[in-house]
């Protein structure tokens, strides 16, 4: 018993680590096997009982028919008992025997002995038989009998029916053989075609791990092959496929920010390094030399700490960390503050604001000043020396339409949609200023708005300005 548990557990341990395919073949031959043994025991079990009723009503026909006749003969003494004979059903035999075991009537001498009957009688019969009857096997026939009490002339008689089932017993297990040859042969074709259907169904499984163990960082081209077809697994290859190019976008995405970011920190470290080494050379003994030196390593520190903090906020806002403290603002005192101040530091350019409406939003004060001041900045950088930079804030039923208009160099059609990308700069060769900037400005700015559910237009034409119009929705 121990060795036989001991097997169990090493298969089931088996197959708990084996394949899907595996897995999926084993449950669908046992799902199969049971029905099949499930179904033929019981068509096994139905002709059985069918055939064990039959008998059973032959016998219990034949009795009743004898029992009536009986008291006929009691009643009427002109009739001979032996005519208890007459109202028997074919195949039933009779014998009738006295108080002494002597054998009073036979309608068939040649059948089977009462000794033999009870030599080979059942101790245990089917649970469907009459438990009235009793049943003998002997060899491939079943026999029942059924008794009958009966008082004739002030002498006891015991009535014996009999009923033998040959024919039919050969066919079952004609019929028994076929069945278990059937049920192997089903176990057979339930493994093999459950083997192929398991492959079919998981194949593209097989194909996703073969993908996904071809892809690496230098080839993410790799894809699943879908095919027209609307089921779980055609919808897991689109989803795998998704997620590789969306994974794509955001390595080359990385890709292209670690080089941008790398060319953008050589320029002010170059310098720094440069006018350092001027420094320890001659900055000692000339003091303009030094005056110069150090003014331009502290303007490249300012460009690269700004750098830095831009990038971070970057990474903070990719990672979902940036904190933003939602609230309701009224957005004109933003407006109001920006304004003032920027126009208390710019002198070179004219700084305007025309309409500031009163309007509520929901929305992080400190961001969305970051966001103004970044549209101000790139105006005011795009923008020639003598220039105008106008502020526009105007109220409709559900928005705010807040717009910062310059007069500077524009942006063509073809770079308009590319100046929210990361370290992207608009061409200033229609413009003799010179530019400067890390490119990171209008991606912060975009991110914030995306967080807001801001809506950004950019109107901008070559040599006459851009305009950049926020619409933020307002809570009154």
């Amino acid at each position: 018993m121990f060795f036989i548990k001991k097997i169990l557990r090493r298969i089931l341990r088996r197959i708990h680590y084996s394949q899907i395919s595996t897995k999926i073949t084993i449950i669908y031959a046992l799902c199969f096997i049971a029905l099949l043994v499930l179904t033929n025991l019981l068509a096994w079990y139905g002709f059985y009982y069918a055939l064990y009723q039959q008998a059973e009503k032959t016998l219990l026909f034949s009795m009743e028919n004898t029992e009536k006749l009986l008291e006929k003969i009691e009643n009427d003494k002109n009739l001979d008992v032996n005519s208890i004979r007459d109202p028997l059903v074919s195949g039933v035999v009779l014998r009738v025997i006295n108080e002494k075991g002597e054998i009073f009537i036979d309608t068939d001498p040649h059948y089977l002995s009462v000794e033999q009957f009870d030599k080979n009688l059942m101790p245990s019969p089917p649970f469907w038989t009459n438990e009235d009857m009793e049943v003998a096997e002997i060899r491939n026939a079943i026999v029942y009998r059924a008794k009958l009490n009966f008082v004739h002339d002030g002498e006891n008689f015991t009535l014996q029916f009999f009923r033998t089932i040959t024919a039919q017993t050969n066919f079952f297990e004609q019929l028994k053989n076929t069945l278990i040859a059937i049920d192997i042969i089903g176990l057979i074709l339930a493994v093999g075609t459950g083997f192929l259907v398991s492959r079919k169904i998981l194949r593209p499984i097989s194909t996703m791990t073969k993908t996904a163990q071809n892809i690496a960082i230098e080839n993410m081209t790799s894809r699943i092959p879908v095919k027209p077809v609307n089921d779980e697994l055609n919808d897991l290859a689109k989803t795998f496929n998704n997620m590789l190019d969306r994974l794509q976008v955001g390595i080359t995405q990385q890709q292209r920010f670690v080089s941008d970011a790398s060319h953008e920190l050589r320029t002010p470290a170059t310098v720094i390094r440069g006018y350092s080494d001027v420094l320890m050379r001659w900055g000692a003994k000339d003091p303009d030399i030094l005056q110069e030196s150090i003014e331009a390593i502290h303007s490249e520190a300012e460009n690269m700490q700004q750098l830095i903090e831009q990038l971070l906020f970057l990474a903070r806002s990719d990672q979902k960390r940036q904190p933003l403290n939602m609230e309701r603002l009224d957005i004109s005192e933003i407006v109001e503050d920006v304004f003032h101040k920027t126009r208390q530091v710019v002198h070179s350019h004219k700084i305007n604001l025309i309409h500031n409406d009163s309007s509520i939003i929901f929305a992080d004060k400190i961001t969305i000043r970051q966001m103004l001041r970044i549209f101000l900045d790139n105006a005011i950088k795009y923008t020639p020396e003598g220039g105008t930079v106008t502020i526009n804030s105007v109220k409709s039923e559900k928005f705010i339409r807040l717009s910062v208009k310059d007069t500077g160099i524009g942006i063509a059609v073809e770079n308009q949609e590319k100046i929210f990308e990361r370290f992207f700069r608009v061409n200033s060769s229609h413009s003799k200023q010179e530019v400067s900037g890390t490119g990171l400005g209008l991606s912060i700015a975009k991110w914030i708005a995306d967080q807001h559910n801001i809506k950004l237009e950019i109107e901008s034409e070559l040599g006459k300005g851009t305009n950049i119009i926020s619409i933020i929705p307002t809570q009154n």
